[in-house]
């Protein structure tokens, strides 16, 4: 099984232990699916996570440990396509990279926009929760 992670459930999952979004991560971490996800992805995980307002609640390490996870087990594309899915710009590349990647479904915790979708070009866009009944 091939998942793209949304953003905000990666870092979801440094905040919130034994929460879905870090049930997720723990399953990927012992190697339940592959995730699939991009270098602008990784850009914005260093991004948010520099967020003054989170910066309570995740360290520098914290950080560091997600992004050398995903280095050495992830599939991490380079090159996307330009889509306009989203209402939110910004999310984008997600959706481009679970098309390029061929991906089962994406998950995200984002209602307004991903989530609001419920699909993109034949994939799923589900929640972590969904995503751990469905592993």
């Amino acid at each position: 099984m091939r998942i793209v992670i949304d953003t905000s459930v990666l870092i979801s999952a440094l905040i919130t232990a034994d929460t879905p979004p870090d049930l997720l991560y723990q399953a990927w971490k012992n190697a339940r699916f592959e995730l699939i996800t991009s270098q602008a992805q990784l850009d914005e995980v260093t991004r948010v996570s520099g967020y003054k307002k989170l910066q309570r609640f995740i360290t520098p390490s914290d950080v560091a440990d997600l992004l050398s996870t995903i280095d050495s087990c992830a599939t991490i594309l380079t090159e996307l396509p330009a889509v306009s899915f989203s209402p939110d710009p910004n999310d984008n590349h997600i959706i481009a990279a679970a098309m390029v990647g061929t991906a089962d479904f994406i998950v995200s915790g984002d209602k307004q926009h991903l989530l609001s979708l419920q699909e993109v070009a034949g994939i799923p866009i589900i929640t972590a929760r969904q995503a751990m009944e469905r592993l």
